[in-house]
């Protein structure tokens, strides 16, 4: 441990290498509110992610594929207007609006040409289908001499 601080952080930011549902530091700045849940499954034909959004529709959320390796998942929500409308005079609001994103490594086989997303019930389940990983090439150079 240095008592001198670093300007790279702590290591923390290269956790995204280790482990592929790691949060980078600027996705916890992007939002303290919504912490979605991953669950990962893995089927003979294809990877199936469920991410738990609840009170959001289709139309407040983004699935991209980024460099061919990487979803990322983006939306906003905005606050609930209906209770502007009533009479009653609201006391108190923990339930706010704001922007979201989170960011997930595909696997090797991982196809993403043959990527589908459905929304249900506040959960969002991407579907993957697996492709045949292509062997390295590997050529021996021989050592003359």
């Amino acid at each position: 441990m240095s008592v001198i601080p670093s300007f790279f952080g702590t290591g923390r930011s290269l956790n995204f290498l280790r482990n592929p549902f790691a949060r980078p530091s600027i996705t916890n700045e992007v939002s303290t509110t919504l912490n979605s849940h991953i669950n990962w499954k893995e089927t003979t034909e294809a990877h199936v992610f469920k991410v738990e959004l609840p009170g959001l529709k289709n139309e407040d959320v983004k699935v991209e594929i980024l460099d061919r390796r990487v979803v990322q998942i983006s939306g906003e929500w905005s606050k609930d207007n209906k209770e502007k409308e009533k009479k009653n005079m609201l006391r108190h609001m923990e339930r706010g609006g704001g922007k979201f994103i989170r960011r997930f490594r595909l696997p090797e086989n991982a196809n993403v040409n043959q990527v589908k997303a459905c929304m249900e019930n506040g959960v969002l389940t991407i579907t993957v289908q697996k492709e045949e990983v292509k062997k390295r090439y590997v050529k021996l150079v021989q050592i003359q001499g």
